[in-house]
């Protein structure tokens, strides 16, 4: 006599073998052109699955279904699909796994660049993988985002997507990359001094050190240092050894000393006022010297902590935008 559990495996084989067959005719659907029905029927399987709580299948469905509208370049119904991947992620209350977030970014890849749906999708696969929590959203998922946007030569969505990740050693090669394509030689300082200074704001002191040391051992126009010919990469190196020793007067000192190359960018001041509260116990100003859009472009980085030091930091100082 069958045992329940065979009788389960059974049961369970006899579903998948529906589920291809199912697929099967909406595949041969697409081929022939009839998106509209074919992108209908998805959704109406999808909905199927989903008040049966069938929710792997559901996904499975709609993203083998999301990349075949992709191969077809049909991109708003591979679009909507891809939503309704996310959309199964979050009834499920599944774990985040590799595998998902890469399917994940498997998908955002394949997304028009200059589509809204990227972005609205993008934005909540990033709330999904923090559990909807308001955080910045899982570091690895925004680790393999950067390097997608790095591949596509988007630099600057790519930069804002490492600076999320702990990935110091990948975001200084991009970075070397940006600064050689697209850079001026005289500034090839100001890009890694600007990761630094703003890895250092999110509390994240070794993915600073970490681009820090990558990008001035891998950039062609900087020779072997320390020291080195430009003042803001000693500026930025004896930064990170303050940091570690955690002495407010050599803190001090070493800004003032510097302060001709910190003029450079208006943002590098208020950055480091940043730091000195996080790693030296400055208290914080009364207001920022920079206020409206300068101010809050990006102030919900600074609002909403990563971990517990990153909630703690929170709670003194104004918000500094982080680009």
């Amino acid at each position: 006599m069958m045992s329940e559990q065979e009788a389960l495996k059974g049961s369970s084989a006899r579903n998948r073998g529906g589920v291809q067959r199912v697929e099967g005719k909406l595949r041969a659907s697409v081929e022939r052109g009839d998106y509209y029905e074919a992108h209908q029927m998805y959704r109406t399987l999808f909905f199927r699955y989903m008040s049966q709580s069938k929710y792997a299948e559901a996904r499975e469905l709609t993203y083998n279904g999301a990349l075949l509208f992709f191969s077809h370049n049909q991109q708003n119904s591979a679009a909507d699909l891809s939503m309704l991947v996310l959309e199964s992620l979050e009834k499920s209350e599944i774990e985040v796994e590799d595998d998902i977030l890469e399917h994940l970014v498997k998908l955002f890849s394949l997304m028009d660049p200059k589509s809204p749906e990227r972005v609205a999708f993008v934005s909540r696969a990033l709330k999904w993988s923090t559990g909807g929590s308001g955080k910045l959203g899982n570091p690895r998922l925004h680790q393999l985002l950067a390097l997608t946007l790095w591949k596509e030569q988007n630099y600057s969505e790519s930069r804002y997507h490492f600076l999320r990740s702990a990935d110091g050693e990948g975001c200084a090669l991009m970075l070397v990359e940006y600064s050689a394509t697209l850079g001026y030689r005289s500034e090839v300082d100001m890009f890694v001094a600007q990761a630094v200074l703003q890895f250092l704001c999110l509390k994240n002191k070794s993915s600073a050190s970490m681009v820090f040391s990558t990008y001035t051992q891998k950039h062609p126009s900087i020779q072997n240092g320390p020291p080195f010919v430009q003042p803001l990469l000693n500026f930025l190196w004896f930064l990170l050894l303050a940091v570690d020793g955690g002495k407010l007067t050599v803190f001090t000192v070493l800004c003032e000393q510097y302060q001709p190359s910190l003029k450079r960018d208006p943002m590098y001041n208020e950055y480091l006022d940043r730091i000195g509260q996080l790693f030296f116990g400055v208290p914080p100003k009364q207001s920022s010297s920079y206020g409206g859009l300068l101010g809050n472009l990006l102030s919900s980085l600074m609002g909403a902590g990563e971990d517990e030091e990153g909630e703690e930091a929170q709670e003194d100082g104004s918000p500094i935008e982080l680009d």
